[in-house]
């Protein structure tokens, strides 16, 4: 449970944001008013300035936001809390579980919410205060609650020494192996969760090889009405069925792209996904003659998990080395997706799939060994090294992954600019535009790392960059009696 001096020194950060902001609003007032009597001089300085001001007013309100947020999360913890100890040790435990349910409705009252949302609010504020380095973050006004939220989750499963040790690598920079990169209060919620998502991974109690024969055995399709005439279809499968389909949809769409085309690329997906199960007709070409609609017997449309066609574009799948011979159950990467039990990984590339190129890393630090050598165009080869490099669209925020992106000289080859991997980075097409038109600016990358960015207003983003930890390394290190399979891959390894 919360305390005074924890509530009071949080009292005094919202006062001092809230001064803050009180001081912008008074020059914004000051500026308008000198405007208006003609006193502000140059006009553009004028409207640059109410400009300016109005960008760092939002950054102090975001600031304001989330100490508010701690505060709000502090109360509804304590007040479970404060009602628990009211509770005599001997109430029986009906009585308990009613005087909690009181106290998540009366919550849900004073903030105008379902009580199934009151329940989640409570519960991930219980959570948020269990970890200091969260709590002190979000009270002082640099992580979000939907950051902090994130965290909560995330490491909802772990023991709590294991979940405080997550959190220390992305918030503490004096944690014995703090993240690299932009900061996790800099990245956007999905990179955010991505990243403590991929690190848990390796962490988690149970093995990702467990949780996903455990997931498998859920895999659904649901049918959600939606307003306007429209309604969603959604799948829930393997990480691997789900790449391949979105792969596949996204290829074939592409590939409808001609002069006078119209639909757009989301507008073209759309429409191949549903040509391909409205036209799909068994053997037999059986009809119900009831309905005109092609029926198939069950055994038509039995397949395992993945077994569906793969897509020509490419995708990269990280292996740890020893995950690769089978020595380890360490997670393996799959781009566009994030972590997959290594077993997926295994059974993509033995299986031939030509749609997946297998990248090896080194198991001394984790970094990229081998990209595959089924191409040898410089072209290429470069290409491959950007998907490995940033992952996806290296502006801040954008999620867009490997399959969509362009490549971008950072210096223009016009000006200088060398067709170097460190003078390179994947863009998308939206912000290849936003980039030559605008001054939004990238920092220099290098080999490893891929750019930053700076904006118009000369705010920094540093990169989103992934962070490579050495591999297990197996008791044993390696068999004495290795399979041709595992002979040929040492070789490789030992160049």
């Amino acid at each position: 449970m919360g305390n005074g001096v924890g509530a009071a020194a949080a009292m005094e950060d919202v006062r001092a944001s809230f001064a803050a902001l009180t001081a912008l609003t008074a020059k914004d007032a000051a500026l308008a008013s000198a405007g208006a009597s003609g006193a502000a001089g140059d006009g553009v300085d004028v409207l640059r300035r109410a400009y300016e001001i109005r960008l760092e007013r939002m950054h102090v309100t975001r600031k304001l936001q989330a100490q508010l947020s701690a505060l709000q999360a502090r109360d509804a913890s304590d007040a479970v809390d404060l009602q628990h100890a009211m509770t005599p040790p001997d109430a029986p435990l009906h009585e308990r579980t009613y005087t909690e349910i009181s106290t998540v409705e009366e919550i849900a009252g004073i903030l105008t919410i379902s009580s199934g949302a009151a329940s989640a609010f409570v519960a991930q504020s219980r959570l948020v205060c269990a970890l200091p380095p969260v709590m002190d973050a979000l009270s002082a006004g640099s992580l979000t609650w939907q950051q902090a939220k994130i965290f909560a989750d995330e490491t909802e499963a772990l023991e709590h020494t294991a979940a405080v040790a997550v959190v220390e690598h992305f918030l503490d920079p004096d944690a014995p192996n703090p993240a690299r990169g932009c900061p996790a209060a800099e990245l956007v919620p999905a990179r955010l969760r991505a990243k403590v998502r991929g690190w848990r991974e390796r962490r988690h109690p149970e093995s990702i090889e467990k949780r996903h024969r455990k997931s498998v055995a859920d895999r659904r399709v649901e049918y959600t009405p939606d307003r306007d005439g429209m309604a969603w279809i959604s799948a829930y499968l393997p990480a691997d069925t789900a790449q391949a389909i979105w792969n596949r949809t996204t290829a074939i769409a592409r590939g409808l792209q001609a002069p006078g085309e119209h639909r757009t690329l989301p507008q073209r997906k759309a429409d191949v996904l549903a040509n391909q199960l409205l036209t799909h007709r068994t053997p037999a070409h059986q009809e119900d003659t009831g309905t005109g609609i092609a029926t198939a017997t069950a055994a038509a449309f039995t397949t395992e998990p993945g077994k569906v066609p793969t897509p020509r574009t490419e995708v990269l799948v990280t292996v740890p080395v020893f995950a690769l011979l089978g020595l380890t159950d360490e997670p393996a990467e799959l781009d566009g997706y994030g972590p997959i039990p290594a077993s997926m990984a295994r059974k993509l590339l033995a299986n031939g799939a030509e749609s997946f190129r297998r990248v090896l890393v080194d198991p001394s630090d984790g970094t990229p060994l081998e990209i595959g050598r089924t191409s040898y165009r410089l072209t290429k080869a470069m290409k491959k090294a950007l998907q490995l490099r940033d992952g996806k669209c290296t502006f801040p925020g954008c999620n867009n992954n490997s399959l969509d992106n362009e490549t971008d000289h950072l210096q223009a080859w016009q000006h200088g600019g060398t067709t170097g991997i460190s003078n390179l980075a994947q863009l998308c097409p939206k912000h290849h535009h936003l980039k030559h038109n605008s001054r939004w600016t990238p920092t220099p990358a290098t080999k490893n790392e891929p750019p930053g960015w700076t904006s118009p207003t000369g705010r920094h983003y540093q990169a989103e960059q992934a962070d490579k930890e050495p591999t297990y390394w197996p008791p044993g290190c390696l068999p004495s009696n290795t399979s041709p399979f595992e002979d040929a891959l040492l070789q490789v390894l030992s160049g």
